[in-house]
């Protein structure tokens, strides 16, 4: 069924992509280098964006067709469905990062507003867990008492934290929906070994619709892309994720070990341009995938390959690792990669 499912949101959003593609091109909705030249850019060409829209349908239609509907699932796709409307105003407009920013964290809170958090994680000192939902804060509002607790307020910064992580790892041809997939189909096989939703709804088979979604996507992005993800399409990967993980019983471990790459380019990332005096919001051209293509030559093609084999590696390894040993494997690849941009950011800083 999990088979099925995938391929049936794959097709979805494969079919949809040529039409975005023709709408952009027809609207003239294109990202040109050429007229907007930036660092961070590494097409040459004018492409479409719009990704978003693509993966958003192909979602949207799967979960309609094998989900039951319910508040929990209208929330995710309302949040979603916002990403997806600010994502295509961004393909067309380049929104400023604060609106985008806001616009995560509102999609965030959608979310967490229906009970979906962080309730407990697991204990990597011992066995059992370690429970989150206590109140911390209680504030009054219309003459109500709203309790804020540490599991929903971890939920908005997790889910938060990915989108805009998961979103600058989209700079080459294919390099996103390739480990988004793998990352989905990982979270999807853990689902099924520890069932812990607050809703009615199959979480594995959310996991499926999203790993296909992004599929559909991958068939035009590959080199030479026929389209990009857009902010539409990145946000979309750390939101889904991100809700995944919380659903499938709150495998934050194991769903930041499945994108350690990602999530060690953007600590780096935030950290280097904080150092610098510079805003963390702006992009640059200084990700991993830049390092790897001006020190070392690396083509997209390998950069994408590299990205989806990590996923697959360090995914296949958090099936048979316990808590502890996934986060010493997470800080382990953290130290990597830290290693390796500083190590980059040396070597480029001595050429003449």
């Amino acid at each position: 069924m999990s088979i099925i499912v995938l391929l049936i949101s794959g097709l979805i959003s494969a079919l949809m992509a040529p039409l975005v593609i023709a709408w952009y091109k027809k609207n003239r909705w294109l990202d040109d280098p050429q007229k907007v030249p930036h660092a961070k850019k590494t097409h040459s060409q004018p492409v479409p964006r719009g990704g978003g829209l693509v993966v958003f349908t192909g979602i949207l239609i799967g979960s309609l067709f094998f989900l039951d509907i319910d508040m929990y699932l209208k929330a995710i796709l309302l949040g979603a469905g916002l990403l997806t409307f600010v994502g295509t105003l961004d393909d067309i407009f380049d929104l400023h990062p604060v609106i985008r920013l806001l616009t995560g964290l509102t999609a965030s809170l959608l979310v967490v507003g229906t009970g979906i958090s962080v309730a407990y994680v697991s204990n990597p000192f011992g066995p059992g867990v370690i429970h989150l939902a206590a109140p911390l804060w209680q504030v009054v509002f219309n003459g109500q008492t709203i309790s804020i607790a540490l599991s929903s307020l971890l939920a908005v910064l997790f889910i938060l934290w990915n989108m805009n992580v998961l979103n600058w790892s989209k700079g080459v041809d294919g390099q996103l929906p390739g480990f988004v997939s793998i990352a989905a189909v990982f979270i999807g096989l853990l689902s099924l070994r520890f069932q812990d939703d607050p809703t009615t709804f199959n979480t594995s088979h959310l996991s499926f619709i999203v790993a296909g979604a992004y599929l559909g996507l991958l068939i035009w992005n590959w080199y030479p892309q026929k389209m990009m993800p857009g902010y539409g399409g990145g946000s979309l990967a750390g939101f889904f994720l991100s809700v995944l993980a919380i659903l499938s019983g709150a495998k934050v471990a194991a769903t930041l070990m499945v994108v350690a790459i990602p999530t060690a380019d953007g600590i780096f990332t935030i950290t280097r341009r904080i150092l610098a005096g510079k805003s963390p919001l702006w992009g640059d051209r200084g990700h991993l995938h830049h390092k790897l293509m001006d020190l070392f030559g690396w083509g997209k093609r390998r950069i994408a390959v590299f990205y989806w084999l990590a996923s697959l590696l360090l995914g296949l390894i958090s099936l048979y690792l316990n808590t502890i040993g996934k986060i010493i494997t997470l800080t382990v690849t953290v130290g990597f990669v830290f290693s390796f941009l500083i190590w980059a950011k040396w070597r480029s800083q001595k050429r003449p």
